[in-house]
């Protein structure tokens, strides 16, 4: 498939690309978003996390602009899509299993479909990757038509940017919010500590604060944030097995392996701290955060997976939520993203926040089905989000607020 100057491109191994050309894209586009970076998308796939054993068969679209360069012509990567081909609808937290089976009542088949995401993580970012306004209108185009000409049942873009969520409606794309819960550092002034947080919010929620961290004291608990590069193999297999931990406390098996993390920890050590909680000498807990190039005029931490191997209450809290506000205050990063799910998390200091995907089903009337729901569960949503406004942690009185 071509379009003038353009050249469409089905990849289905990241490594068939250069890494340089495609962070070089990623930083054209507005990059930073570690997500994005080769290194992460390619550690997916080279540990086995992902592929056809997995359920995420890679499924990506490239975009390649000719050019010339020293007299000779080449081409020039201008456009991606991180795909894949997906037989389930697991690890995406943009929930689709009532579409899944209504398509089943009715006879018809819903997988394999195509999923524009980073798989097992809901961070939003980019989806349309490209070097400029009309590599990305020529992307968003030949996505639309490669969907429409697959076998496939659906598309969906899973958190994108509204101005990317635009393009895809434009072409016909049924949009679908969400929320999640972002912390937000104070601006102009970054907060200078954990206690000038503290002191922005109610005298409650400070209060609550205080006496779970003292839990955690008092039950002899100590923490430390390790930056990548010094992350041990011991530390990434401790790790490990409370990631598997918290996947064993629900009856599920983890999507990522060993593999995979320490393959993370050894490309992108800057972008990685490590929480181990410890008591006395005894590692009982540990999460991991992803940062944002230090670059970025708005970096971030995500925070994203932990697990304990000792029950100790408000431990959980600790790990993934203060240990990750106080890193983000002390590296003055302006957001904390604390992942999908947890109406808990206002009365810690995290803030609602709209996030958008866009769907479309090639059966005509479950499109249309699908569209009447969408209006319906919009309502509510922002409804909710309302309501969660008026019970965010800080003071009303506060001029500052983020």
């Amino acid at each position: 498939m071509s379009s003038a100057n353009y050249r469409i491109r089905a990849v289905d191994d990241l490594g068939a690309i250069d890494a340089s050309h495609w962070d070089a894209l990623v930083e054209r586009d507005g990059g930073g978003n570690p997500f994005l970076r080769h290194a992460y998308l390619h550690a997916l796939e080279a540990s086995g996390s992902v592929g056809p054993d997995s359920g995420w068969t890679p499924q990506h679209l490239t975009l390649w602009r000719a050019g010339a360069h020293n007299g000779a012509r080449d081409e020039q990567l201008v456009g991606a899509v991180p795909g894949y081909a997906k037989e389930h609808s697991y690890g995406e937290y943009v929930f689709d299993w009532s579409w899944a089976e209504a398509y089943q009542r009715y006879g018809l088949r819903y997988y394999p479909k195509w999923l524009v995401a980073v798989p097992f993580t809901p961070v939003p970012g980019s989806r349309l990757i490209a070097a400029d306004a009309a590599a990305r209108a020529e992307l968003t185009a030949a996505l639309v038509v490669a969907a429409r000409r697959s076998q496939q049942s659906s598309l969906h873009v899973l958190y994108a940017p509204p101005e990317q969520i635009a393009l895809l409606h434009a072409e016909g794309l049924l949009v679908r919010k969400g929320v999640q819960f972002h912390w937000r550092n104070r601006q102009p002034q970054p907060y200078a500590d954990f206690d000038e947080f503290l002191a922005a919010l109610t005298q409650s929620k400070r209060k609550k604060i205080r006496a779970e961290r003292r839990q955690v004291r008092e039950a002899g608990v100590t923490l430390e944030r390790i930056p990548g590069a010094a992350i041990s193999a011991s530390d990434w297999s401790f790790f490990y097995l409370c990631y598997r931990s918290t996947y064993a406390a629900h009856f599920s098996t983890p999507y990522l392996n060993l593999e995979f993390f320490t393959r993370l920890g050894r490309s992108m050590p800057d972008n990685v701290v490590l929480v181990l909680a410890r008591r006395g000498a005894k590692r009982i807990a540990a999460s991991l955060g992803i940062v944002d190039d230090a670059t970025q005029p708005q970096p971030r931490l995500y925070g994203r997976y932990w697990g304990a191997v000792e029950d100790v209450r408000c431990l959980h809290f600790e790990c993934c939520y203060y240990q990750m506000i106080e890193c983000a205050i002390e590296r003055r990063l302006a957001y904390f993203e604390g992942g999908a799910q947890g109406a808990h998390k206002l009365a810690r200091g995290l803030d609602p926040v709209e996030t958008y995907s866009a769907h479309w089903l090639a059966q005509p009337q479950m499109h249309a089905a699908v569209a009447e729901f969408l209006q319906r569960e919009t309502a509510s949503l922002e409804h909710a989000v309302d309501e969660l406004g008026e019970h965010r942690a800080f003071r009303k009185t506060q001029t500052d607020r983020p």
